[in-house]
């Protein structure tokens, strides 16, 4: 048999710094959305000092007290650790732990290591291939062949099939049955190197990812969405609907506290001697806004009504007086069933009442004022959410009007293109006289900014 070529050390399987893979670690975990501050990162670094990367899972003990402070929190620490320290099996057995090397192992051939299964020697030789190739940088899916190719690359793959070719060259049964070993072996790296891309991307791209992808769903056209996607939707609309209720809470609380009134604060304190131990505050009432809602529920807008009406209803500490209707052909109040219900569950009654029919929005404003008239006020904000189109029935504009004339504001949310409006059935345009606002309400951003827009009016 011909001799093999020269060794070459593609990868240097030299000893990291112990602080190394603990910060690619704390990247990774960041990445996946875990929060990990500076002087936690400090705290996690001198816990490893302590524990050391033997054990693998003392290390997830001891690292999980550090850096995982939430039930949510906890879950995601987990799979982040299990992904990021887990060894590839490059070689068909199960590599081992995670350990530390205590010496500069000796240079091998990727062959040699491919042939003699060498699992600890490859796996720490492909991890620092990936480390040099700057897998942590992968973003994207499209990237991963790339970074598979890099990889195996880096480790010394070109030498090894150069010696394939040069043991099959040879003919003889004992070089054709090395080339075959060799030829399996190298299948086994390739598939060891997607899935250290694979866990890569999962690690460092699914913060981004996942915030890209919340990105373009908020953006998305509702009544566009598969099935999975609204799902996901439903977790969207509950994590907006949280971040503003703390945002105008924690205003309303500010402004409640008022100005400090001098003058009967001195007075409160003159017994001791005008030195203000109890502070007296000017009040200032915080009306919350009171809301009536109309929701078309026909057909054609009925997925963006099921999230207007799960946001409102998610904002219970700062929307706490709501009146909510459903309306097709007719119109019908479902606030009990909003308030006494998950919100989810309710969403799906009221569609069972009242969803999908064939809109009629002259119907469903008598409806209104016959039975809700006298509820509205000057303090009143009634959003309407619907496409205008009445299939061709008269649209009753002048009881619009007489709402407009009871109430605070008047806001019309169409899910339609603005190019669609007054097109064919869509009495839109006779509707906008009486209306303080008429905006386009088609996605998850268009809700977040009506909303916002209502409670900073309120």
């Amino acid at each position: 048999m011909p001799d093999a070529p020269t060794p070459v050390v593609p990868v240097a399987l030299t000893r990291a710094s112990a602080s190394e893979p603990l910060r690619r670690f704390l990247q990774a975990a960041r990445s996946a959305g875990l929060r990990v501050s500076a002087a936690e990162g400090i705290d996690a670094a001198r816990a490893v000092d302590i524990v050391g990367y033997a054990d693998r899972t003392l290390l997830k003990d001891t690292l999980g007290m550090v850096i995982a402070k939430t039930e949510d929190e906890k879950s995601l620490y987990d799979e982040a650790f299990e992904l990021y320290f887990q060894r590839a099996d490059v070689g068909g057995s199960p590599a081992p732990a995670q350990t530390t090397q205590t010496a500069e192992p000796p240079a091998h051939h990727l062959s040699e290591l491919l042939l003699n299964d060498q699992q600890a020697a490859l796996a720490v030789a492909m991890e620092m291939a990936a480390q040099e190739a700057g897998v942590e940088k992968i973003r994207y899916l499209t990237q991963k062949n790339v970074y598979v190719r890099q990889i195996v690359n880096r480790m010394g793959l070109r030498d090894v099939q150069q010696q394939i070719e040069v043991l099959l060259a040879a003919g003889d049964t004992e070089s054709a049955a090395r080339a075959r070993q060799l030829e399996a072996a190298v299948e086994r790296l390739w598939d060891a190197a997607r899935d250290v891309v694979e866990r890569n991307l999962l690690l460092f791209a699914q913060g981004e990812n996942e915030r890209m992808r919340e990105r373009l769903l908020k953006a998305a056209r509702i009544d566009k969405l598969d099935r999975n996607q609204i799902e996901r939707m439903r977790v969207l609309v509950r994590q907006m609907a949280k971040r503003i209720a703390t945002r105008f809470s924690a205003q309303r609380k500010k402004h409640q506290r008022g100005q400090l009134d001098i003058r009967r604060t001195l007075r409160r304190n003159m017994s001791w001697g005008g030195i203000p131990f109890i502070t007296v505050w000017k009040q200032k009432r915080i009306d919350r806004a009171r809301v009536m809602v109309l929701c078309d529920v026909s057909g054609s807008v009925a997925w963006v009504s099921q999230f207007l009406l799960m946001f409102l209803y998610s904002l219970n500490e700062v929307l706490t007086d709501i009146q909510s209707f459903a309306y097709s052909d007719s119109l019908i109040e479902v606030s009990d069933i909003l308030e006494k219900q998950p919100i989810d569950d309710a969403v799906n009654e009221v569609m069972k009442r009242a969803g999908f029919g064939s809109s009629n929005y002259g119907n469903a404003l008598a409806n209104f004022e016959d039975g809700w008239m006298k509820d509205v006020t000057n303090k009143t904000v009634v959003i309407i959410l619907g496409d205008a189109r009445g299939n061709n029935t008269d649209p009753r504009t002048e009881i619009l009007a007489r709402i407009g004339q009871r109430a605070k504001r008047v806001l019309w949310l169409n899910p339609e293109p603005r190019s669609t409006w007054g097109t064919g059935d869509s009495d839109l345009y006779r509707y906008a006289p009486f209306c303080s606002l008429v905006r386009v309400c088609a996605t998850l951003n268009d809700l977040e900014r009506v909303i916002t827009d209502l409670l900073e009016n309120a």
